[in-house]
Order: structure tokens, then C-alpha cells, then sequence
């Protein structure tokens, strides 16, 4: 039950039943159906945004997610504006990932910066690194330094 490799013709001549396919909803679990990379450089999914992610960062999800909270849904001046003025360690690591996905958005994609805005944001929890540290009388108590994956994804305001 393997998927048949496509052609780019072929991937072209089924354009339209692929993009409906990918952007509609799977009768079952409501997730989009899966595309090799390849479909979807041929079929132009993913250059009306620029992304990027940021893998392993040695802050907790949750206090990353408080500052992500306050930026989504608004355009590109107004996320500089509150990340610089945030005094949250979060927000620093987010003004450099919102720079990075400016600049893959405007580089790679050719969109335009005044019209850029903050679509999807979020953090999810990477790998807990475990440490222990010693108490009284012989006992040990364990920490856990957990870690984040970060992924900002910028579109343009139609």
C-alpha cells in the first residue's frame, strides 16, 4: 500500500484534485492529507509564508507560550513593538526567530513587508533534560530542565 510516485506533469495535470485533497478535510481525523515535499514545491504550497522555527531552546514551553499569546494575529510593527518592550527572557529569543521568518518571507517568497502578519505561533516541549540535586540527610530531588521547539509562521494580509 505505497504511495505511487508522480511525475511533475502528472503532479501539474492533478493539481486541482491534490490542492482540494491537501486543504480539505480527511473524512476521519480532520488532518490534511500528507504531501511529499516534492508535491508541494510543484504544486507552490507554502510560498504565500515565511517560517521559522527555532529547535531545543533551554526555556519552558509555558513561559514562552505567555509571550507568544500577546503576539498572535498582529502585523509585523506591532510584534517588534511589544517584544521589545517585554521583560520576559522568551521575548528576546522571539524577536530573533520573527526576524529570521521576516527574512524568509521576504527573501525566499517575494512577499511584501508591509502587509505581514503574525498567523500561527507556538511552542511545543522538547526533550526534559534531568538533573538531581542533593538535599539533607543522603536524599536526592530530581529537576527538570525542560526545552521548547518554537515555530512562527508569517503571512500576508489579504
Amino acid at each position: 500500500m505505497e504511495k505511487k510516485v508522480l511525475s511533475k506533469e502528472e503532479l501539474l495535470s492533478q493539481k486541482e484534485q491534490l490542492l482540494d485533497a491537501y486543504y480539505g478535510e480527511h473524512r476521519k481525523s480532520k488532518k490534511p492529507a500528507l504531501l511529499t515535499k516534492k508535491e508541494k514545491k510543484v504544486l507552490g504550497i507554502g510560498k504565500d509564508e515565511g517560517r521559522a522555527s527555532l529547535m531545543y531552546v533551554r526555556i519552558a514551553p509555558r513561559k514562552v507560550k505567555i509571550v507568544l499569546d500577546l503576539i498572535k494575529g498582529k502585523s509585523l510593527e506591532e510584534v517588534y513593538g511589544i517584544l521589545r518592550f517585554t521583560p520576559k527572557a522568551a521575548s528576546e529569543l522571539l524577536l530573533k526567530l520573527v526576524k529570521s521568518a521576516e527574512a524568509n518571507a521576504i527573501n525566499n517568497n517575494s512577499l511584501d513587508r508591509e502587509k505581514l502578519y503574525l498567523e500561527e505561533a507556538f511552542a511545543n516541549q522538547g526533550p526534559t533534560l534531568k538533573r538531581i540535586m542533593p538535599r539533607a540527610q543522603g536524599r536526592a530531588f530530581k529537576i527538570q530542565k525542560r526545552t521548547s521547539h518554537i515555530t512562527l509562521v508569517l503571512k500576508e494580509r489579504v
